[in-house]
């Protein structure tokens, strides 16, 4: 079975976005999954769109969370790759 692909976009001075890699990273053990980071301050297109939003969690094009963590919708999205 294929991994499931998230993105986190982010800022490298974080906070919150630091908080919720480190909570996608205690999914490992349950889930198969990869995670792109990106840091929207590379880009001005992704600043614009995420700026005061981030961390956003993102799955196939739908925000899965932004701000803080949502484990539970998180778990059922992952849950569909087991």
């Amino acid at each position: 079975m294929r991994p499931a692909r998230l993105t986190l976009y982010g800022r490298a001075w974080c906070h919150l976005c630091e908080d919720m890699a480190v909570a996608l990273e205690a999914l490992r053990g349950d889930f198969l999954f990869e995670v792109e980071v990106v840091d929207i301050d590379g880009d001005s297109a992704l600043a614009a769109k995420y700026d005061e939003l981030v961390p956003v969690l993102v799955a196939n094009g739908r925000e899965l969370c932004h701000f803080h963590f949502d484990g539970a919708k998180v778990r059922e999205y992952l849950s569909q790759f087991r």
